[in-house]
């Protein structure tokens, strides 16, 4: 017995729009979900130059605190009330008092400002401070 094939049988087909919509899914979430640059270090601080010292190593819980021109102090990226700023610290040596914070300091804020952010960090329990200077250009060598 011979079984005939209906000409009005549908062709098999791939259903592509869940794969796309993953796809986009999955794109989206990976943009969202990385960070290019650590926010600290990308912000418009003019660094002091040291003509001595030793580049520290990225660390994976360090702390970085920005202190701009006109004295605002920046904590992950954020304006931090000074104020508020020993707090917010106490926290982080809450979790491990090891925590390294470096301290970028722009080169025209008043040196006052830096010492009260040294100071907070000590109060706090920090005792793995560092300041964030620039390497020092080629011509001055």
């Amino acid at each position: 017995m011979r079984i005939r094939r209906s000409e009005e049988a549908d062709e098999p087909s791939l259903n592509l729009t869940p794969m796309i919509d993953v796809i986009f899914n999955l794109l989206l979430f990976f943009m969202l979900a990385t960070t290019f640059l650590a926010p600290e270090r990308s912000m418009d601080v003019e660094l002091p130059q040291a003509r001595a010292g030793q580049a520290r190593g990225e660390a994976a819980r360090e702390i970085v605190l920005n202190v701009l021109r006109d004295g605002g102090i920046l904590l992950a990226g954020r304006r931090v009330d000074p104020t508020l700023l020993e707090r917010e610290l106490r926290a982080a040596a809450a979790r491990d008092p090891r925590t390294p914070v470096t301290i970028r300091g722009d080169r025209r804020a008043e040196h006052q400002t830096i010492v009260r952010v040294l100071d907070a960090c000590r109060q706090a329990g920090l005792a793995n401070l560092s300041l964030g200077t620039s390497a020092p250009s080629r011509r001055e060598g």
